[in-house]
């Protein structure tokens, strides 16, 4: 049997290894979908999508009424992951935000679930993060990784904070809510500070770079491809999806391409000291970013430490 981990009162427990597990998931993951939590016949869909991390959303996507009914079947179906000829998924759960009357019940329905041998509750993602207080007091109480949501500009200033937060895994931008927010049309040109700033966030705080928002476009590939590259230009990590079909477009953006690959090799075959390459200088920087860019496709870097 794993060890337990020391939790704080009032926290549930988990195994350190399921903790650990979890974490890890949700750090390295690229590709983060997200389900409606009130259509449960899209859960296993989801799950099977090849998408590194399912969400399932209590939030945006599930209409007022349908709140209770959708916390439910995400509970139903996070307790059964396991279950032998179960529908049981492993996911993230997007809940209510913090002001909002569902909170509450959300938090409450989690926790008991988390308390649970085998469940498949990868973590929580909060929207609306913008008062670390409040988000360290939520972080202090659950046994698995936190995701805090920035959409709003308050969010985006205090997102040091946010992201210094123990528990918190990673930070993701919500690009819609933050244009409404700061009143801006949306442009991608608009969001290029607010990007910049949780990708700094991030690295400051030392966790992994950010997710960044669902690209709107589902079956313009074209269009989902660019957004995705435009979030890995900038720093992210992974990328939000709305719709299975963004998953392919979003991976291979986020995974370096055969010319950076050639490149990388070519530079990693140097003495490891100062010269010049093809008329460009090549010092310890340079270096560095290609032998990152080779460890991005999961093989080991070559040339000199």
């Amino acid at each position: 049997m794993s060890p337990v981990q020391t939790a704080p009162a009032g926290t549930v427990q988990v195994s350190t290894g399921q903790a650990v597990t979890a974490a890890a998931t949700v750090r390295g993951a690229v590709t983060a979908l997200f389900v409606p939590g009130d259509r449960p016949e899209r859960f296993a869909k989801a799950a099977a999508s090849g998408a590194d991390v399912v969400i399932i959303d209590l939030e945006d996507a599930v209409a007022a009424a349908d709140k209770a009914c959708a916390r439910q079947e995400a509970v139903a179906a996070l307790t059964a992951f396991g279950a032998k000829g179960s529908q049981g998924v492993r996911a993230l759960v997007r809940v209510n935000a913090q002001d909002t009357a569902e909170y509450d019940d959300d938090i409450q329905a989690l926790l008991a679930l988390a308390s649970q041998p085998g469940h498949g509750l990868l973590g929580v993602m909060l929207p609306k993060a913008e008062d670390p207080e409040q988000v360290a007091e939520l972080a202090a109480k659950l046994p698995v990784p936190l995701v805090a949501l920035v959409e709003s500009a308050l969010g985006l200033v205090n997102a040091v904070e946010l992201a210094r937060v123990p528990g918190v895994e990673r930070l993701a931008f919500g690009a819609i809510d933050f244009a409404l927010d700061i009143d801006a049309d949306g442009s991608d040109r608009v969001l290029d500070h607010a990007r910049a700033q949780l990708v700094v966030a991030s690295r400051a705080a030392g966790i992994a770079p950010p997710l960044d928002s669902p690209s709107t476009d589902i079956r313009d590939t074209a269009a989902v491809a660019a957004s995705a590259k435009l979030g890995r230009g900038f720093g992210f990590g992974g990328k939000l999806c709305i719709h299975p079909a963004q998953l392919t477009a979003v991976s291979a953006a986020f995974t370096p391409s055969p010319e950076e690959i050639a490149w990388a090799r070519k530079i990693l075959a140097t003495d490891g000291g100062a010269v010049q390459m093809d008329g460009q200088m090549v010092d310890r920087p340079v270096i560095d970013r290609a032998r990152r860019i080779i460890e991005r496709t999961g093989t080991e870097p070559t040339g000199q430490d």
